[in-house]
Parts: C-alpha cells; structure tokens; sequence
C-alpha cells in the first residue's frame, strides 16, 4: 500500500478548491452575522451520548466511535454539529430570550451520505432557538436561499414537506405505532403496493389517506389537493398551511417550489416543517433544514429550534473557479528599503511573493504581473511584466 493513498471518499482539498470553500465559508458567515447570529465552535469530540441524543438513526450510523483514553468512555467524532449547538444553547448559554447561532467546520461520516459525497464535509449552518412560530421557519428558509445566491448558485428549487402530516395520522391510529419504521421506509420509496398491504384491515379513511400521501408531489397546487383527500386533522392542517406560507415565500423571491408530503426523511430528528434545496445536475440535496423543537430536551431544557446546514466542499464544487489572483514578484534581500517596499505594498492589499535565492515561483492561484525592481535613481520601483 502507497503511503500516499487515503482512504475511500476521503480526500485532500488543492489550493484553488481551498481557495473556494475559505470565501464562501467568510462571505456566509458574514451574511449570518448581518442577520443577528452568533458564531460558536463545538468540538470535534465528544462523549457518545451527547453526540447521538435526539438524533436518529442515521447519526448513529454516520458517526465514527474511539474509546477515550483518559476517562475509558466511548466517544463519538461529530458527523453533525446541528445537536452540538442545541446542547450550548440549553446548557451553557441557558438565555431565556430568543438565540440565533450559527456554526461552520469539518464533521466525518462513517459512511459517505450519498452520490459521490465526500466522508468529509464541511458543514456550516445557523439555528434560531426559543420561538415556536413560522416567521423563524420562513427566516431560516431566507438564509438558506441567499447563502446559495451569495455562492452564485442558480435554478435553485426547494423542495418542502412537514411531518405534522405523518404525525398526526400516526396519532389518529395506535395500530400504526407497531409498524412506524416500516411505514416510514415505504413512504418515502413511494412504494404504494407496499403501503397498500400493510395497511389492509386499517380504518378505511386513514387507509386512504395512507396511499395518497406518495402521490402527493409536485408544485404549491399539490397542497390544494392534499387539502381534499387528507382528513382535516387540527396537525395536518396547520402543516398544510406552513407549507403553504413557505412556498409563496420562497416563490415570491424567484425560487422554484416543489412540495413532498412523503418525503420524510430525519422524520424521528424534526418535528414540524422540512425543507432541501437542490440544483440541476446535482443528484444530493445542496441544503437541508427545518423544524427540531424536541432536541434540547435531553440537554435539560426544551427549546423550540429551527435551522439549516450545507456542505460547503459539496458547494465549492459547483462554484467556478475565478481568475488567479494579480501578484507582485520581488528579490529577496536584507535591504531595510527593500523591506519596508515590500511591507508598504502588503499592507495596501497588494500580494508580493519574494523569489526565493536559486528558486522560481510555481503557483495556480497567483498571477505575476508586476515585478519590484531597483530603480534607476536609488529606491524601488514596480515595472510591467511582459
């Protein structure tokens, strides 16, 4: 085995990629913080329970575990930092007021999370905790959508679904409890034959309602529909409604809407309104977010939460690389003039790449353009290159 190789899905960042994924984590950060959130930094280990409350089945399977040396607990390398921020803001910044957070760094997958994912990626995302109401939801949909256009991403379509739907059918038949994950797997493969023969001896409208729920895709006037083939449940309606809000949010800024009531996936993490972003040629979702009132609970204080996260590697990759940077080349020398050009030159903004003594310069994200020379008259000069 090469000592060069790495492993599968695991990969290093070049220059100019590098490049890429630093401003837009700075020009989305940035954006953030116009908007009132506060940055933190959780780490990158912790202890396995912490890491894994409230989140799912498919954290569990993400995360990497190592057992720590100094307490001889079992630890966990984040593959989500979405519940690490929950757990700062119930237990260590514990405000009463509402809270906006947001949050950007390397998670590890044990597993790549779909197409040609990497097992690295570079999460960054913001959260809103202590209000239960849509105007959060819609806010956090508003950041999502103009972090992509801050990227110069287009033809975006968000794609929105609300597990209130689900929930309160499931409620509505003790029966259904038995068979949730089942159920769940058969909603969101669209698999109507499977859903028609698990739910034969059921209530006749629920059962409806079941085998409706897969078709129930396509634009904002899918919701209408729902609207009639869904039984008017107090959950399914103020769900219905949410999305419907949304959607003529996200339309009114110029973003295609689709509307999923059986895509459910992070069901058992949300608890009200979901949402995904994608773009054409792209198979996986570019942003994910919704509603996750339920996760601060086990950190000792419920909290009503929402937000979103992207990957920024994922999100680079789409993102043409720009023109190399313009670039001074100077001598290396001792000369306090010499030196002092140079540190003038730097703080103006300018880049200034000395050539080392014998060596050239050979660099992708750099153009050369002008060179620092001696000038005729004493002192240092820039001059053209051709």
């Amino acid at each position: 085995m090469q000592n060069w190789l790495l492993p599968e899905y695991i990969a290093d960042v070049l220059p100019a990629e590098a490049r890429k994924i630093e401003d837009l984590r700075r020009v989305i950060l940035d954006n953030f913080r116009l908007y009132g959130y506060e940055l933190v930094m959780p780490p990158m280990l912790e202890y396995l329970e912490s890491l894994l409350s409230s989140t799912g089945q498919d954290t569990d399977l993400f995360t990497f575990r190592l057992i720590d040396q100094l307490s001889g607990r079992t630890m966990g390398i984040r593959a989500d930092m979405t519940t690490q921020v929950a757990r700062i803001d119930a237990h260590l910044l514990n405000r009463s007021s509402v809270t906006r957070l947001c949050y950007a760094g390397s998670v590890l997958h044990a597993r790549p999370s779909g197409l040609y994912a990497t097992r690295e990626p570079f999460q960054i995302g913001a959260e809103i905790y202590g209000h239960g109401g849509l105007e959060s939801d819609a806010e956090i949909q508003e950041l999502a959508l103009a972090s992509l256009q801050l990227a110069g991403i287009s033809g975006v379509c968000i794609n929105l679904c609300h597990v209130g739907v689900i929930r309160d059918l499931l409620a509505s038949e003790p029966k259904l409890k038995k068979v949730e994950s089942e159920l769940f797997n058969l909603l969101e493969g669209k698999d109507v034959a499977g859903l028609s023969e698990l739910t034969k001896g059921f209530d006749a409208k629920l059962r409806a309602a079941l085998l409706a729920l897969p078709g129930l895709y396509g634009g904002v006037a899918i919701i209408a529909e729902a609207r009639k083939v869904l039984p008017p449940l107090p959950g399914i309606v103020r769900a219905l409604d949410e999305i419907e809000a949304l959607a003529r949010m996200a339309e009114s800024d110029g973003v295609s809407v689709t509307v999923d009531l059986a895509d459910l996936g992070g069901y058992q993490y949300h608890s009200g309104v979901m949402f995904a972003a994608y773009v054409p040629g792209l198979p996986n979702a570019l942003a994910r977010g919704g509603r996750y009132d339920h996760v601060g609970e086990v950190f000792g204080r419920a909290r009503p939460a929402t937000g979103f996260s992207m990957d920024l590697r994922e999100l680079a990759r789409l993102v043409p690389c720009g023109e190399p940077q313009k670039a001074i080349r100077a001598p290396w020398g001792k000369s306090p003039e010499l030196r002092e050009k140079i540190k003038e030159l730097r703080q103006n903004g300018e880049v200034v790449i000395q050539s080392l003594p014998g060596q050239g310069n050979d660099q992708d994200e750099f153009d050369c353009d002008r060179e620092l020379a001696a000038g005729e008259n004493g002192g240092w000069v820039l001059k053209k290159l051709v």
